[in-house]
C-alpha cells in the first residue's frame, strides 16, 4: 500500500531528472499537434506492480494524456498481455515514456521476484516477511511491489515496531533486561521482537516475554529444536541467508515467518515496452 500524495513528489523529481531542460528529440521531430497512441505490453510472464503509478507519471508530465488500465497490481500476466493502453499528444507521450517504463519495470520485478519465494513454500504454513533493505527514496514502493507478489511487510520503518538485536542486547546488559526496559516504555500495542542466534537466547527470550523472536543465521535443526522449545508461546522468524533454494526447507521446520531481502537486492526488472498501437 503506498500513499498517492506521497508519489506526486517521487514522480516529478524522476521527470526533472530524465527530462533535463526538455526533450530535444521530441522538440526536434515531433509535430507538436501529433497525437499517438501505445500498448504498454508484458514481454515475458510476471506479477504487476506499479502500473496505476506508471499510468500517473503520464498525466502528471501532461494532463492531456489518457491511461486505460488494464491489469491491477498484484495480477499475473503471460508474456504479451497489454497491461494499459496510453494515448494523447505524441511529444508528451514519448517523453515521459522512460520514466514510467522504469518504474512499473523495477516494482513488477520485486513482486515477480518475491512471488516465487511465495511459491516455494506454499505448501507450509510460514509466511514470507520483507525487509528494510529497500532501494532509498524507493521504500514505499518497493515495500508495495513485495505485497503484490504476495509478501507480508515487516517495519516499514524504525518506528514502526522494536527489534532489539545484538548491539541493542549488548548496551542493555542482556536480552531480559532489554526486553524489560522495551516493554517499560512502548506504546502498549507495540510488539517486541528479539534477535537470537543461539538455542539459550530464544529460551531467554522467550522467559523475558518477547512476542517475535528472530532466530537468525540457525540450522535447520536448531530452527526445529527452536520451534519446539517455543511451543507456541512467540512467533518465531528465521532470517540470514535465506535464498530461493533454502527457503522451503526453512519453513518445513515450523517457524511461523520467513524474512529476506533477496527479492528488493537481486530481483532484475521485468521486460514490459510500450508499443505503437496497431
Amino acid at each position: 500500500m503506498y500513499d498517492r500524495f506521497l508519489v506526486l513528489p517521487l514522480i516529478d523529481r524522476w521527470l526533472a531528472e530524465d527530462i533535463g531542460h526538455g526533450d530535444l528529440t521530441v522538440e526536434l521531430m515531433i509535430d507538436p499537434r501529433a497525437v499517438a497512441t501505445f500498448r504498454m505490453n508484458a514481454r515475458e510472464p510476471l506479477t504487476v506492480s506499479g502500473i496505476a503509478i506508471a499510468a500517473t507519471v503520464f498525466t502528471r508530465y501532461d494532463s492531456a494524456c489518457a491511461v486505460d488500465l488494464l491489469v491491477n497490481d498484484g495480477d499475473r500476466v503471460e508474456a504479451a498481455a497489454t497491461l494499459a493502453v496510453v494515448s494523447g499528444p505524441a511529444r508528451s507521450l514519448l517523453t515521459a515514456e522512460r520514466t514510467a517504463l522504469n518504474i512499473v519495470q523495477r516494482l513488477s520485478g520485486i513482486a515477480t521476484e518475491t512471488a516465487r519465494y511465495v511459491a516455494a513454500i506454499a505448501h507450509t504454513p510460514a509466511r514470507l516477511l520483507d525487509t528494510r533493505k529497500t532501494t532509498p527514496g524507493l521504500r514505499m514502493l518497493e515495500k508495495h511491489a513485495a505485497s503484490c507478489g504476495g509478501a507480508l511487510n515487516h517495519r516499514l520503518g524504525l518506528d514502526s515496531g522494536i527489534m532489539l538485536k545484538d548491539n541493542h542486547i549488548a548496551v542493555c546488559g542482556g536480552i531480559a533486561a532489554a526486553v524489560r526496559r522495551a516493554r517499560a516504555h512502548a506504546p502498549a500495542l507495540t510488539r517486541i521482537e528479539v534477535e537470537c542466534d543461539r538455542l539459550d537466547q530464544v529460551k531467554e527470550a522467550l522467559d523475558a516475554g518477547a512476542d517475535v523472536i528472530m532466530l537468525d543465521n540457525m540450522s535447520l535443526p536448531d530452527m526445529a529444536a527452536a520451534v519446539r522449545t517455543c511451543a507456541g508461546r512467540a512467533k518465531l522468524e528465521a532470517s540470514g541467508g535465506i535464498r530461493l533454494d533454502t527457503i522451503a526447507a526453512v519453513a518445513e521446520t515450523g517457524v511461523d515467518y520467513i524474512s529476506t531481502s533477496r527479492p528488493f537486492q537481486s530481483a532484475p526488472a521485468v521486460d514490459i515496452g510500450l508499443d505503437a498501437a496497431g
